[in-house]
């Protein structure tokens, strides 16, 4: 009885292990860094194929390829998962602002891309979520447009924040800039000791579908 229960799981095995290789990976949220869009404890799947296969699309970065197979050129506003090039076994997820051979720079909170400011527009104030690390007070919130015309929405937890005016950053070609939607509460390409540039090769895969909010998880686990 037991073979049997074997036989007929393992094809179902193979199958997800396919899948979680090849097409979808399930993450979930660990910081805050993504907020509004993404918050801990969210849960969503990483499309691995939409920029092809490099040796971090494997288990244990097994080395089965150099550069990438299939390769696709993320887009601005891309939200990607990716390995950091001091410690490839740390996965990240962050924004795309910066394609290779552009000038980034942060101005007084305000993101510019080659000289030119991003449009954005102001919504109203996130209320109700520690977004920032000290407590639930209302934190101001921007909708943004990339020159491709994406758009979304960003918290600005403080003003003259660190990381609010930085130096001009010059992607280099084959790497990406990866900014948190969160921009005063977010380790990303602006730190250039601890996340900086992230080569092509890095990326494991673009935002696909959050499949489960954290206040999902919650009641799952405390039903009324």
């Amino acid at each position: 009885m037991q073979i049997i229960v074997v036989l007929l799981l393992f094809p179902l095995l193979v199958l997800a292990l396919v899948v979680r290789i090849f097409l979808f990976q399930p993450f979930n949220s660990p910081s805050m860094s993504m907020a509004p869009t993404l918050v801990v404890g969210d849960r969503y799947f990483v499309a691995k194929y939409a920029y092809g296969y490099s040796r971090y699309s494997f288990p244990l970065n097994i080395k089965l390829l150099s550069g990438r197979a299939f390769a696709q050129s993320p887009e601005y506003g891309d939200i990607v998962v990716f390995r950091l090039p001091n410690d490839v076994r740390a996965d990240y997820i962050k924004r795309v602002v910066g394609l290779p051979g552009d000038r980034i720079q942060m101005k007084a909170g305000r993101l510019f891309i080659n000289g030119q400011a991003v449009r954005r527009a102001p919504m109203p104030d996130l209320v109700g979520v520690d977004a920032c690390g000290g407590g639930s007070a209302p934190v101001k919130r921007w909708y943004e447009w990339l020159p491709n015309h994406v758009s979304y929405s960003t918290l600005d937890c403080v003003d003259n924040g660190f990381y609010d005016d930085t130096i001009e950053y010059v992607v280099p070609a084959g790497h990406y800039f990866m900014m948190g939607d969160n921009r005063d509460n977010s380790t990303d390409s602006r730190v250039l000791s601890q996340v900086g540039y992230i080569p092509f090769e890095n990326l494991v895969g673009r935002f696909a579908l959050k499949y489960a909010t954290a206040e999902d998880m919650r009641r799952s686990r405390y039903p009324r």
